[in-house]
């Protein structure tokens, strides 16, 4: 069993940040990319926004591992594939990676990676906020797709 969990998580970490509570992102109150509701789940009662600006690094590991890590199998996909489709699931959800992975899997994994990345870039350009949120999704994008390629040739 192989496993890019870490990788993929410092990764991703990067471009969540920390603490935002911005009035244009339907989330609402987040904290390295997990929402109040998500943090609600995971506690089993409503979180306050005091609790989602305190979360620890490893609650939020352990919720990324848990809820989305582990719901895409990812220690079972190719490296590179892996982090597309953890990277796609945290900024989008499971629901929206689940039936774009199932469309790629018989490809190779240079062509699962670039239409991945085709796929979420047309979906965040039909997005209302995209003139908003745009700018900072193509930087987080091209640096995911470049690693995803990267991890792919190591791994080759």
């Amino acid at each position: 069993m192989k496993t890019n969990f870490l990788a993929c998580l410092a990764f991703t970490l990067q471009y969540e940040g920390g603490y935002v509570n911005n009035p244009h992102d339907p989330g609402g109150p987040t904290n390295m990319g997990v929402t109040i509701v998500t943090l609600s789940h995971e506690l089993g009662r409503a979180a306050t926004i005091g609790e989602v600006r305190n979360m620890s690094r490893d609650m939020a590991a352990n919720i990324y591992r848990k809820k989305y890590w582990n719901m895409i199998g990812g220690d079972a996909l190719p490296a590179g594939v892996d982090l597309m489709e953890f990277d796609i699931c945290v900024n989008s959800g499971i629901g929206r990676v689940a039936p774009w992975a199932r469309d790629v899997r018989a490809m190779s994994v240079q062509d699962q990676i670039m239409a991945l990345h085709a796929r979420r870039m047309g979906f965040w350009k039909g997005l209302r906020i995209w003139s908003t949120f745009g700018l900072g999704w193509t930087r987080r994008e091209t640096a995911c797709l470049a690693l995803a390629i990267k991890m792919a040739g190591a791994s080759a």
